[in-house]
């Protein structure tokens, strides 16, 4: 994820993929590659396309290209995702494929995950060759084994086995084709370490999921760690002919592989059992002049010859794995014993635990404002109130307020994507005002005239005037492409603030908990849903004002509220109200068009030049005295 803030320090508006790195070093062994994620689950909000979303991140495509090359430079490949189903936002100026290749080429990426498709067009290898040979395609599917010969690598999601390891059919049908294992809502992988060790293929490790925060245990990283050093020293074996599933082993409940290459075997082992199991695990055919060793515990394996077979014995950990390994000293290499020396290294920080803590998700607080001795100009008193407030949210897989995933995401992600998910809180409210109208552009460019405000990263802000002067059609129309801070920084000169999302919701649907603010049932007649194609003037709809008398509450543009929280990895704001915008055509577009008064959108942030869109704009509050 662009956005996870492990990636993308947005205190100090950098990449920060040294420390990225790092991290997964010592936590999971390093990567091998990396998926630049970058649109959904966003996409949406506003008219940009994917492509926009990496044309918006921060540096542009310049600095996204930095990062690639930083990753190239930590000996790391680069993927783009293309999402074939954005067919509802801005269309480019050439088709989809064009426009992946050319992102391909500026990026200098080496492949493309196909987000939900098995594989790319049959035109898509030709045309990559030509700006880029070698690019990766790896789809989210199997891919169909007629397209192998042209596809490097595909993902075996949810793959199925049962007690028995199961065997991968395209990597036995083409060893070199890269399967990796992803069940992305598991927090127990050992069965997918297990896949990938008995065929000797790759591991998906995907914590943050779209914003949604699923940690690996310790126990699961302790086995990547471990497999890992051998899988990237041992690759003419995995990659081999050399390869023969299912060999027998001498105990209920392992299960080992064979790989064969170079004068070299390799054998890797998987325990299904819960316990630990102990003592004898091989017994292989004894070649003269081999030596064995335990290649997990970095240690010379434990051996009893018996006539012409070679007895190998060892420990492995319940659900845990084993690798043994034999050859003569000059197959093994002359750096053998320093990689003995690392795995033993390894195995000493190994860790048994099976649950990992999850990150509190936390509220992050701005400063307060000052209580207003009579009701501003413009604004609308809110009286004080204890009550219930229902609000509402689209199942998906950045979650809800927390950074828990959905429960329904694993079972059945379809039904779980129709569902909303109701979030009651009893609420005891002080007595405030709220603006009238959302901010125009007028007031906006007062502001900016009389406090000569710039923001520290201008990309794309207030980008619908066309430049530095207000277009006088667009006076009384809501400012919108302005980011959190820019509102934050309006309401701060005005002596205001951002209503919470509380006090927005109940001064748009007052005491009787109504659907929308004008009743119970939807009008499009009272709001802006997007008939004019884009916003309309703020009081352009005076039947859908709300029971207190604020207008555009529903419709017109998404509004910020107060509501900035953070898990550590995703940093989110909740956005109230709709907008004129909906793009159609596919569930993983975000909620558009305009919503009731209980609707939340869970929106992720990364930075300015992002989080402003042409959708999203504000209302500010005040604190009155009692």
């Amino acid at each position: 994820m662009l956005c996870d803030e492990t990636f993308y320090d947005w205190r100090r508006a950098r990449y920060t993929v040294d420390a990225f790195l790092e991290r997964h070093e010592r936590d999971f062994g390093g990567f091998d590659s990396v998926v630049l994620w970058h649109a959904y689950p966003r996409i949406g909000i506003d008219e940009r396309n994917q492509f926009d979303y990496y044309r918006d991140q921060p540096g542009r495509l310049d600095g996204l290209r930095d990062v690639v090359r930083q990753f190239h430079r930590r000996g790391v490949r680069a993927y783009i995702d293309y999402n074939p189903w954005d067919t509802g936002t801005r269309r480019e100026a050439q088709d989809d494929l064009d426009a992946v290749v050319e992102m391909v080429r500026a990026l200098e990426v080496d492949g493309i995950f196909l987000d939900t498709m098995r594989q790319g067009a049959s035109e898509f290898r030709a045309r990559l060759d030509a700006v880029r040979p070698g690019v990766i395609l790896e789809g989210e599917g199997a891919v169909p084994l007629e397209n192998v010969h042209d596809h490097h690598a595909s993902w075996a999601q949810n793959f199925g086995d049962g007690s028995i390891p199961g065997v991968l059919r395209h990597k036995w049908l083409e060893r070199r084709h890269m399967q990796h294992q992803i069940k992305r809502w598991n927090e127990d992988h050992a069965g997918e370490l297990h896949v990938a060790w008995m065929n000797g293929s790759g591991i998906m490790v995907w914590e943050n999921v779209f914003g949604s925060f699923v940690p690996w245990n310790p126990r699961d990283r302790t086995t990547l760690r471990a497999m890992l050093p051998i899988q990237r020293r041992y690759t003419a074996q995995f990659s081999g002919e050399g390869w023969t599933p299912l060999v027998p082993t001498e105990q209920s409940g392992v299960f080992a592989s064979l790989w064969e290459s170079n004068g070299v075997r390799l054998w890797t082992l998987v325990n299904r059992l819960w316990s630990a199991v102990s003592g004898p695990l091989l017994s292989v055919s004894d070649i003269s002049g081999h030596a064995y060793f335990d290649l997990v515990a970095g240690e010379a394996a434990t051996v009893r010859k018996d006539g012409t077979a070679a007895v190998l014995s060892g420990t492995i950990a319940g659900r845990g794995i084993g690798c043994f390994v034999s050859g003569d000293q000059s197959r093994l290499g002359t750096d053998f014993d320093e990689f003995l020396n690392a795995q033993s290294a390894l195995r000493g920080r190994a860790e048994a635990a099976t649950s990992a803590p999850r990150t509190e998700t936390r509220l992050l607080t701005t400063a307060s404002t000052k209580v207003a001795q009579s009701l501003p100009a413009g604004m609308i008193e809110i009286p004080a109130a204890t009550l219930d407030l229902e609000m509402t949210m689209r199942i998906r897989e950045c979650g809800l307020y927390d950074a828990s995933p959905p429960e329904c995401a694993a079972e059945d992600w379809a039904h779980c994507f129709a569902s909303t998910a109701s979030i009651r809180r009893h609420v005891s409210l002080k007595r405030f005002a709220i603006d009238e109208t959302a901010v125009t552009n007028a007031e906006f460019a007062h502001f900016l005239e009389a406090s000569g405000y710039r923001p520290a990263h201008s990309d794309n802000f207030l980008r619908h005037w066309g430049g530095d002067e207000l277009p006088p059609r667009l006076a009384d129309h809501p400012v919108v492409y302005v980011d959190l801070d820019d509102a934050r920084a309006y309401a701060s000169w005005a002596g205001k603030r951002l209503p919470t999302e509380e006090e927005w919701q109940y001064a748009a649907q007052g005491t009787d908990g109504r659907l929308y603010p004008w009743g119970t049932d939807f009008d499009a007649l009272r709001c802006n849903g997007g008939q004019e194609k884009g916003t309309t003037p703020v009081r352009a709809f005076p039947a859908g004002r709300s029971p207190f008398g604020c207008y555009d509450m529903c419709g017109n543009v998404w509004q910020w509220t107060e509501s900035d929280r953070s898990d550590g990895r995703t940093r989110f704001c909740v956005l109230r109200g709709g907008s004129w915008f909906t793009a159609t055509g596919s569930i993983w577009y975000t909620d558009g068009g305009p919503r009731p008064a209980t609707f939340a959108v869970k929106f992720l942030r990364t930075w300015p030049g992002l989080d402003r869109c042409s959708t999203i704009g504000f209302r500010c509050v005040v604190d009155l005295e009692r």
